[in-house]
C-alpha cells in the first residue's frame, strides 16, 4: 500500500465539505451522503459488500472463508468538527479499506469476516450529542437525542427523515456481541508523544474518561475606585485562583489533564469589581479512580477558596464519561504487529474520545496510533507523512493477517 495513495484518497474526501474555505462535514447533511457514497465506492473496489445502516453509518463487509462467522470490525468516523483537519477519523476508515483491498487483490479470505465502518457521527458537531453512529451500533443510542435540534432548528428526527432514514428504526443498526470478535481502530495520535519519542506508531492503553463542570462564582459587585482591596469579594479573582488550582493540580499528577476552556464575567465593566463569573472545567485521565479523586480534591480546594474570599462557588457537573480500557489480548497482538513492522512498541493513553468508547459495550476494543506533526489535530494544520501512512497500513494489515480471536475460558 502506497502512502501517497492513502493521502490522495484523504485529500479527495476532504474536498467533500459544506464550506469551500474550510473542512466541515456534519451528520445527515448532503456532504455526509456524498462522503458515504465515495467511501462506499472504495469499499466495493476493495471487494466488500456495502450498505448504509439505520443511523447512516456506511458499512463494508468482506466475507470469511466460510459463511456465518463473526467479524473483526475496523473503522472510525467520517464526520468532522468545524474547520477540521483531514486525517482525524478518516485515516482509520481509508486505511482499513486499503488493508481489505490488499487481501482481496491476493484472493485471500480470513477465517473471520472483516467489517469496515465509517461512523456517521462521532464529533457531535451538528446536534451536540457525540458518538451517535457507534452508540447505535452498540445498542446504546438514547432515543431522547432525536429531539435535539441543530442551529437551524431542525431536529435529529427530522434530519434522519430528510436523509431517507426512519428514526423509529435506529434500533436495527444495533449489533449483537456474538457478531463481533473485536473492534480495532487506527487513528492519528492527536498529541505530540510519539513525535517526541521519534516513533511513527504506538499501542493505545485506554481512552481517557472525562468529567466536566460549569462553575459559578458569586461575589459582590462594587465601585473599582471606592471598595478597599481588603474588603473585596471579587468573583473573577476567586475564579482565577480556582483556574490556577486546576492547572497546578493536573501538572503535579502524571496522566491527569485539566482544561478551563470558557471563562466569562457576568455584566462586567472596566470600573466595577466583578460580582459574578463562571468558567468550565474538563478533567481527563485514563484511570477513572484518578479522575474521580482529582475532582474531589479540586472541589474541596474550591470550597476553601470560597471561604477565604467570602464568595460562593457552585460547581455543577455537566458530563461524566468513563474511561475505555483496551483489551490486553488485543494490545499484545497490536504490539506484535508493531514489532513485525520494525517499530519499537510504546504504550500510551488517548486523551481524546473515540468510537471505541461506545463500542466497548459490545466488544473488546484495541487502538493503533500513528504519529501526527506537532500533535496538532482538530485543525486544518493536521498533518501526517506518506511514509507514516504507509507504515500504519502495514501495521494494521499485519495485525489482521495474524489476528487470533480471544479464546473462551
Amino acid at each position: 500500500m502506497e502512502g501517497r495513495d492513502l493521502l490522495d484518497r484523504l485529500d479527495t474526501l476532504a474536498r467533500v465539505s459544506e464550506r469551500p474555505d474550510m473542512l466541515v462535514r456534519r451528520f445527515l447533511t448532503e456532504e455526509h451522503r456524498r462522503a458515504s457514497d465515495l467511501v462506499g465506492g472504495w469499499m466495493r473496489q476493495a471487494g466488500m459488500d456495502v450498505r448504509i445502516d439505520a443511523i447512516g453509518n456506511v458499512v463494508g463487509r468482506y466475507e470469511a472463508d466460510r459463511p456465518g462467522v463473526p467479524c473483526l470490525m475496523l473503522g472510525s468516523h467520517l464526520d468532522t468538527v468545524v474547520d477540521a483537519g483531514r486525517y482525524d477519523g478518516m485515516l482509520g476508515v481509508v486505511t482499513a479499506i486499503a488493508c481489505v483491498g490488499e487481501l482481496a487483490a491476493g484472493g485471500r479470505r480470513m477465517p473471520f469476516a472483516i467489517e469496515v465502518v465509517g461512523f456517521a457521527d462521532e464529533e457531535g458537531t451538528r446536534f451536540g450529542a457525540t458518538l451517535l453512529g457507534s452508540r447505535a451500533v452498540a445498542g446504546t443510542f438514547d432515543p431522547a437525542a432525536l429531539a435535539r435540534t441543530d442551529a437551524d432548528g431542525i431536529s435529529m428526527a427530522e434530519a434522519l427523515g430528510r436523509f431517507g432514514l426512519d428514526p423509529a428504526a435506529i434500533g436495527a443498526a444495533a449489533r449483537r456481541p456474538d457478531e463481533l470478535l473485536a473492534y480495532v481502530e487506527l487513528h492519528i495520535e492527536q498529541g505530540p508523544v510519539l513525535e517526541r519519542l521519534g516513533l511513527p506508531a504506538g499501542c493505545v492503553t485506554a481512552i481517557s474518561g472525562a468529567t466536566r463542570f460549569r462553575v459559578e462564582v458569586e461575589g459582590e459587585a462594587g465601585h473599582a475606585g471606592t471598595v478597599p482591596m481588603a474588603g473585596r469579594r471579587d468573583a473573577v479573582a476567586a475564579a482565577a485562583e480556582c483556574i490556577l488550582a486546576v492547572e497546578s493540580h493536573c501538572r503535579e499528577r502524571a496522566g491527569l489533564v485539566g482544561t478551563v476552556g470558557i471563562v466569562e464575567t457576568i455584566a462586567g465593566a472596566a470600573n466595577v469589581v466583578p460580582g459574578a463569573a463562571h468558567f468550565s472545567i474538563d478533567l481527563r485521565a485514563a484511570a477513572d479512580d484518578d479522575r474521580t479523586a482529582a475532582c474531589e480534591r479540586l472541589l474541596a480546594q474550591f470550597a476553601r477558596i470560597a471561604a477565604r474570599r467570602r464568595v460562593a462557588i457552585r460547581p455543577e457537573k455537566t458530563h461524566e464519561g468513563s474511561s475505555a480500557p483496551m483489551a490486553p489480548w488485543l494490545m499484545a497482538q497490536i504490539e506484535a504487529a508493531l514489532m513485525a513492522a520494525g517499530v519499537s512498541p510504546h504504550r500510551l493513553p488517548s486523551g481524546a474520545g473515540h468510537d471505541g468508547m461506545a463500542m466497548i459495550a459490545i466488544a473488546d476494543i484495541g487502538m493503533i496510533f500513528t504519529r501526527c506533526a506537532g500533535g496538532v489535530s482538530h485543525n486544518p494544520a493536521e498533518s501526517i507523512t506518506a511514509a507514516d501512512a504507509a507504515l500504519g497500513a502495514r501495521i494494521l494489515l499485519g495485525f489482521i493477517e495474524n489476528f487470533q480471536p480471544r479464546q473462551s475460558s
